[in-house]
């Protein structure tokens, strides 16, 4: 019997308005499911499938012996569903991801199919154990696109792998994992997995809370995302600060109804053809998986290459647009501001400038438009200093006026007069100057 503690939680979300997920949380085995297909049959596949594996709820003699149970008993839910389909044929189109642990020894077997996850919190560390069966994992697999950028393509939901009434012999991943105590599991549906990043999962799972509070506390992140899509999450701890043994399990979203979404019976032949694509039967809103044809997987391919060279050039195009308008916005500014005059000074004399004052990096928005020859020296010291702080004008016509005002202010000092020479008077002949001989 497996020691440890768990817990499981589902909601519906902020957009769906019925939950097509189910959870599941025994004493040896946990499970998620994520149904699509429409209004109800999303909800009718997640429960038949978890339904299915509660039997498998008990202790196995060896891990390899889990691995086998799960992979045939989920392979053949495959076609219980298609037989449900046979006998309800407005539920076509039906399917769900299982992702599921089955606790053996100090073992964890696992069985996945679709994009809900398992991963594993161990010393501090966050692992993706499983691997996402959608179109957009395989082009992160190519090295097409970052696994960053997969959360946001507008193909992420596109399912490559599913259990629906599609294909009889589903294709699912086992495998076997050893695990100990103080181990935490976490299996998920995307509405999780795809609104939380895996920053935030760690910072809920590192503050070593039981697993009841600690998925309340994922649920609460995907909320605050906007929860597009249900939500049920799965904690399970491996022995831990709070094991528990109890043979009471615990089933979430609609599998907790066995009854499941009661659907309207089909009154007379479907207009379309039952595919993965169900327009006339989706909800107003959509489920959030396809499982496209073969032709069709192409078909998306190049529309990814199309919209890829459509993002590249509309990238150009908007760098040329923004280029476009800031030198465009920059020649008008600087346009206006050649109309712009004020009246300043150089080094020595009073200059009539033509812009504005200011400047934009190494670019002046103004130049010398005139040089007065009105000297600096010349002035008051007041005049001087509103020269020097510079004058604004509202035209290069009062710029000129202001300029002449400050040459009518200068005061020309007179020249002054030339100092007399003495000059010596001649004296008459015979007369004896002073001093002279006689």
């Amino acid at each position: 019997m497996f020691v440890g503690s768990s817990a499981a939680i589902s909601h519906t979300g902020k957009v769906r308005s019925n939950n097509q997920d189910s959870g599941y949380a025994g004493s040896n085995l946990f499970v998620v499911a994520d149904g699509m297909g429409g209004h109800a049959g999303g909800d009718v596949a997640s429960s038949v499938a978890v339904t299915t594996l509660q039997g498998l709820d008990h202790i196995y003699a060896s891990p390899e012996e889990a691995e086998v149970t799960l992979r045939e008993t989920i392979a053949s839910t495959a076609g219980d569903l298609i037989h449900l389909v046979a006998r309800r044929p407005e539920l076509a189109g039906l399917g769900t991801t299982v992702s599921a642990i089955a606790m053996v020894d100090e073992y964890a077997v696992i069985a996945h199919i679709g994009d809900s996850r398992i991963y594993l919190w161990r010393d501090e560390a966050l692992t993706q154990i499983t691997t996402d069966h959608t179109f957009v994992q395989r082009l992160v697999d190519s090295g097409r696109i970052t696994p960053e950028e997969a959360r946001f393509h507008p193909r992420r939901s596109v399912l490559m792998r599913v259990l629906g009434d599609m294909d009889p012999d589903p294709e699912i991943d086992t495998f076997i994992m050893p695990t100990r105590p103080g181990d935490r599991w976490l299996l998920c549906s995307d509405g999780l997995s795809g609104v939380v990043d895996e920053a935030h999962i760690q910072k809920a799972l590192r503050l070593g809370l039981p697993p009841g509070r600690t998925a309340d506390m994922l649920l609460k992140y995907a909320l605050d995302g906007g929860a597009p899509d249900n939500v049920t999450i799965v904690l399970v701890d491996v022995g831990g600060q709070h094991p528990l043994v109890s043979g009471t399990a615990t089933i979430v979203g609609s599998a907790s109804n066995p009854q499941g979404v009661k659907v309207p019976a089909v009154t007379g032949r479907p207009l379309l053809p039952t595919s993965w694509l169900h327009p006339g039967r989706q909800a107003a809103n959509e489920p959030t998986h396809f499982e496209p044809e073969p032709e069709y997987l192409e078909e998306l391919i190049e529309e990814d290459r199309r919209r890829a060279r459509r993002r590249r050039i509309g990238f150009v195009a908007f760098l040329v647009l923004i280029a476009a308008v800031i030198i465009t916005g920059f020649a008008l500014f600087y346009s206006w501001t050649q109309t712009r005059y004020y009246v300043g000074a150089d080094d020595d004399s009073v200059v009539i400038y033509q812009g504005i004052q200011q400047s934009i990096g190494p670019i002046q928005l103004s130049s010398a438009h005139e040089d007065t020859g009105i000297l600096l020296a010349d002035l008051s010291q007041y005049q001087r200093a509103r020269v020097e702080f510079t004058i604004s004008a509202r035209s290069l016509a009062d710029a000129e006026g202001i300029a002449d005002r400050l040459r009518d202010s200068v005061v020309e000092e007179p020249e002054p007069e030339p100092t007399p020479t003495p000059t010596q008077k001649p004296t008459p002949s015979g007369t004896p100057t002073p001093g002279g001989e006689g």
